[in-house]
């Protein structure tokens, strides 16, 4: 599993994040609930992501800023 600051540095910023994240919520037939760490972890790259480059900035491996902090807000509010 790749960390958070390698899959930053990535061409495509959290691009390995987001492949680990597919790939568990194939192997588990889809169920989300099972692939929360990689979850979490692409997230938390996106959000790193957009602190570094702004709201503005655009990569298709994370949601638009606005909705990323809607989706982790969520998360932390037990919302999944």
């Amino acid at each position: 599993m790749p960390d958070i600051e390698k899959s930053l540095k990535h061409e495509t910023p959290c691009h390995p994040l987001a492949c680990a994240l597919q790939d568990c919520v194939q192997k588990n037939n889809f169920d989300q609930s099972k692939c929360e760490k990689q979850i979490d972890e692409l997230y938390e790259c996106c959000r790193r992501f957009y602190e570094r480059n702004g709201d503005e900035a655009s990569v298709v491996s994370c949601p638009k800023a606005s909705l990323l902090r809607l989706k982790m807000k969520q998360r932390s509010e037990g919302v999944k």
